[in-house]
């Protein structure tokens, strides 16, 4: 086989043609060449792909085997002329300005060649945004569509966008937090190039007491990404996420249980429901009201703890009505003897502690019970809710009432409020509790049986979040 070596191959006279071979001939390119095209390539799309000419066609003209056009139409009607037909050439049509619906391409056929198989019709585009591919198949059918695709059928991203609330970011995340009713209104729904699902955490309102800690409201939350502190099930709700649709949707926000009052009569009050009323409804319960004197705590979201005097080894039930992951705890009970100590209050992530007796025999006073700890997240939801250190937590429960001033003794301590804004207990004769902090859920503080009366429990909380872009 002989080989010719040069650098450039130039027709003889000035933009000339050059040949490679004749008809019939085989040219084979072995592997690993590269052929790079600087140019314009035109007539390499028999096999059914065109070679994009990038030059704007704004008036009529015709068609070259192989390429394929933009066509503009903005300034009115155009003919598109196509070549003579030989098997396999191909021609594209795309519609550069959206105005074909406006003013129309005509395809028109050379000579006696078809379009489908007619002879007698050129083809209309008049389709916004089209493009449509030409493949010459025989004289039968002549020109045969093979390909078209509008362009609104390009995927692209597109993420949630809404309103209300108190709107913050974190990173690629907008979140909005409710601390009373309001609306989540969408705009945009999105889609699965960016986003089209919401993450939340709805908190109910917390218990008010007696003389027992408040329960925490009921905490529920799903995200993909993040899980609160020691949480065993992650998403702890389901759907892990909820999808989204351009409409608005109701938000609850749940208020605090009131106090006792007086302190000797009543049960502290649960607090009350909060919702998010999105595709699928979240609801998280309020907090058992906690118990006075001689009495369990109410059930709720998680439950209230027992009174003084209580005497009992029950308590109330938390994740009340159930839900699956539970949405809180049960309330701790008051001891059956030398027993001036309340039980606490259950929180997000733990059952509120019982009560404990004076350590001196035969003597009174007690310590009330620690409350739950409630749900800590990073401020990926914001920077609402009790915070400790670098996290935020929600749903605490309230610390049962102490009676540490007698005069047979007082043990050390004092019932302390579960974190997540969970009251701290009273701890001397007449001392009411500490309420449960605002928009954490958190349930107040048992008082002292000789207190005027209760405390209340805290408000809760609706945050929702979203990725808004990448």
């Amino acid at each position: 086989m002989s080989e010719v070596k040069v650098n450039k191959i130039s027709p003889r006279t000035n933009c000339g043609t050059t040949q490679l071979g004749d008809s019939g001939d085989t040219i084979t390119i072995p592997a690993g060449v590269t052929i790079t095209n600087s140019g314009t390539a035109s007539g390499f799309g028999a096999t059914g792909a065109v070679s994009w000419n990038t030059t704007v066609k704004t008036s009529t003209f015709t068609a070259v085997a192989g390429e394929g056009y933009f066509v503009n139409t903005t300034d009115g009607a155009i003919t598109v002329n196509l070549p003579a037909g030989t098997a396999g050439a191909v021609v594209g049509i795309k519609d550069y300005a959206n105005t074909f619906d406006t003013n129309a391409v005509t395809v028109a056929a050379n000579g006696s060649d078809k379009i489908g198989g007619d002879n007698s019709v050129d083809a209309t585009l008049s389709t916004e945004g089209i493009a449509v591919t030409f493949v010459f198949i025989d004289s039968t059918r002549g020109w045969l569509v093979t390909d078209s695709g509008l362009q609104s059928e390009m995927p692209t991203a597109s993420y949630v966008t809404a309103t209300g609330g108190t709107i913050t970011t974190s990173g690629d995340f907008k979140i909005h937090t409710f601390t009373g009713p309001g609306t989540f209104c969408v705009s945009c729904a999105g889609n699965a190039g960016g986003s089209n699902t919401i993450e939340y955490l709805v908190v109910a309102g917390g218990g008010g007491t007696g003389t027992g800690g408040g329960g925490a409201g009921g905490f529920r939350f799903a995200s993909p990404s993040l899980a609160p502190l020691s949480y065993p099930a992650k998403p702890l709700a389901a759907p892990a996420a909820l999808p989204v649709t351009a409409t608005g949707y109701p938000v609850t926000v749940g208020a605090g249980g009131t106090a006792a009052s007086p302190l000797g009569g009543a049960n502290g009050v649960s607090g009350s429901n909060s919702v998010f009323s999105g595709s699928s409804t979240i609801t998280s319960a309020g907090g058992g009201g906690s118990g006075r004197g001689g009495q369990n705590g109410l059930t709720g979201g998680s439950g209230g703890g027992a009174g003084y005097d209580n005497n009992k080894s029950c308590t109330a039930a938390g994740n009340t009505p159930p839900v699956s992951p539970p949405q809180g705890n049960a309330g701790g009970s008051a001891p059956s003897t030398c027993h001036q100590a309340g039980g606490a209050g259950g929180g997000a992530l733990a059952v509120g502690a019982n009560g404990t007796r004076n350590p001196s025999p035969g003597s009174g006073g007690g310590v009330g019970g620690n409350g739950g700890v409630g749900g800590g997240f990073p401020n990926a939801f914001g920077t609402s809710g009790q915070n400790c250190g670098s996290l935020y937590y929600f749903a605490g429960g309230g610390a049962g009432g102490s009676n540490l001033n007698v005069s047979c003794g007082s043990p050390a301590g004092r019932g302390s409020g579960g974190l997540g804004g969970g009251g701290q207990g009273a701890q001397t004769n007449g001392q009411v509790g500490c309420a449960g902090t605002a928009n954490t859920g958190g349930g107040a503080g048992g008082s002292e049986v000789d207190a005027p009366s209760g405390a209340a429990g805290g408000s809760g909380i609706v945050i929702i979040r979203y990725k808004f872009q990448n």
